[in-house]
């Protein structure tokens, strides 16, 4: 047989498209040549092939070898994983191979000379691929534990090429790779009980866990904002298994190691305030996720907020809205989730004592609006919660943990846990995602409230967008409670958390 069919997948964002690699083997000068939209790594791997063919005791063949990678139109970008199919192709096509039932299998790897199987990246996407197609996986053994991450796929794992080879002759059959299973609640080294005082800002920490909200804390240096941002990962609900496989495929393409005992915890992702829009949006070519999306389901961290590029920051504001991002070049398009949950810090001016009674600030009112001015009226229509994380009082610090009743991480879980919960029985999505038209259905007031509501827009100035979020956040906070309808009382917190003193 001089014609070889053999299955891999591509590397296109969180998607892996099938891919034919096609070997046909016929007389002529000697030579091996790769057709398809290679890229430059692609073309190399016939070097790596050649030597780990030979060095496992096999005869590469002195004849004219023509590999076509198909669809020949899709751009074959992450070269090393086709050495193995390329080189199980050539194998089988020279008849050293002989195996009936070639087409229940995908390949993928990179082979180093000698025939030893190397990782590569995106072996989960390849795996949620693959598992549709009711296929066996054939990969390095590097990458099993992250490719059995979904249920019902048959990984078999190999240490080498000679092993491959070995199974598909029937002379040793390779192993059904078994996921470790870990135990990931609670698997955190902080706690919200670690704060002393902050009561309200705490407060306002459950309500944005409890409805997925976004949130901007303001107050000067050192009054536990970045420690309160860290915290929030703590007491949200665990990952539903499709969160967790999203949220793992993205960091798989990403060329990330995905830890196998923390995966179904929430990322937490904190990038510096000097990254670009390509850090934080994604983008490059072909495109790659950015921090957003590396945050997918889980939370965005943005300390020292006004420090940002502004351009960066209005990059955020679709996103935020769509929970998603579609990254377009000229010759690719890639579209990768971004449901995160924005969390902000910053000092409320240059200095950073604005308001703080120990130290006088020495920002001029010119000075403190170009450094507020940083940040658009429209991103910040976009922030849910806006709050101010003021001066600990004295001796709080020095208090004992029990004097002060703190709450631990675990028992703030439960109740957002069971707010989260609701809120899915109702909407199936946390209220923060809820439309225009399931805010009327399950944000119900009565006229009295409407009235309320409607007069305090108006006094505070506020727009029609805030409108909706206060009715969000009022049904969350009526959840927490567990309440049926949201009550005044519920409005009167919402609208606290929306106007920010000394800003604006």
């Amino acid at each position: 047989m001089s014609l070889a069919t053999i299955h891999s997948r591509a590397n296109c964002g969180i998607e892996a498209p099938q891919i034919a690699i096609e070997v046909h083997i016929t007389k002529g000068l000697p030579s091996m040549s790769i057709v398809g939209l290679p890229e430059t790594a692609v073309k190399e791997s016939k070097d790596r092939v050649r030597s780990a063919i030979i060095n496992s005791q096999f005869d590469f063949p002195h004849q004219r070898i023509t590999i076509n990678l198909a669809p020949a139109d899709l751009p074959k970008k992450d070269g090393c994983r086709f050495d193995l199919p390329i080189a199980i192709g050539i194998l089988v096509a020279s008849s050293q191979i002989s195996c009936s039932d070639l087409n229940t299998y995908e390949f993928a790897g990179e082979l180093a000379l000698d025939g030893t199987l190397r990782s590569f990246n995106g072996a989960l996407p390849f795996a949620l691929a693959t598992q549709l197609t009711k296929r066996s996986l054939i990969i390095p053994k590097t990458n099993a534990e992250e490719a059995a991450l979904p249920e019902n796929i048959k990984v078999l794992p190999a240490s080498n090429l000679l092993e491959v080879c070995a199974h598909l002759n029937g002379n040793q059959f390779l192993s059904l790779h078994k996921l470790t299973k870990h135990e990931t609640t609670d698997n955190y080294n902080i706690d919200l009980a670690d704060i002393y005082g902050q009561f309200q800002a705490k407060r306002v920490l459950e309500i944005a866990a409890a409805g997925q909200h976004s949130l901007l804390m303001i107050g000067p240096p050192g009054t536990g904002k970045t420690m309160l941002a860290s915290r929030l990962p703590t007491i949200l609900p665990e990952m539903n298994e499709m969160e967790a496989i999203t949220t793992a495929a993205i960091s798989s393409f990403s060329g990330k190691k995905i830890n196998i005992e923390k995966w179904r915890l929430r990322p937490f992702r904190a990038p510096h305030h000097s990254a670009s829009s390509v850090a934080l949006v994604g983008g490059s070519s072909p495109p790659r996720p950015g921090e957003i999306s590396l945050a997918h389901n889980g939370v965005l961290f943005l300390d020292e907020l006004p420090e940002f590029n502004r351009a960066v920051l209005e990059a955020l504001r679709e996103p935020l809205e769509s929970g998603a991002v579609t990254i377009s070049r000229a010759a690719h398009q890639a579209r990768f989730p971004a449901q995160f949950q924005l969390i902000a810090a910053m000092n409320p001016c240059p200095c950073g004592h604005l308001g703080d009674n120990r130290h006088a600030c020495t920002c001029t009112f010119e000075q403190v609006q170009r450094y507020q001015n940083r940040i658009s009226g429209p991103f910040l229509d976009r922030i849910d919660l806006q709050i101010e994380v003021p001066v600990l009082e004295k001796g709080t610090l020095s208090k004992l943990r029990s004097e002060q009743q703190l709450e631990t991480s675990k028992s703030v879980r439960a109740r957002v846990t069971a707010a989260r919960q609701k809120q899915y029985d109702r909407a199936n999505k946390p209220n923060s995602l809820l439309s225009n038209q399931e805010i009327e259905k399950f944000c119900f007031i009565e006229t009295e409230q409407r009235t309320y509501l409607e007069n305090a827009i108006e006094r505070m100035r506020l727009s029609a967008r805030a409108y909706h979020r206060i009715l969000k956040i009022s049904r969350t906070i009526a959840d927490l409670e567990k309440k049926e309808n949201i009550e005044q009382q519920h409005l009167a917190e919402a609208l606290s958390y929306r106007k920010l003193r000394n800003f604006k």
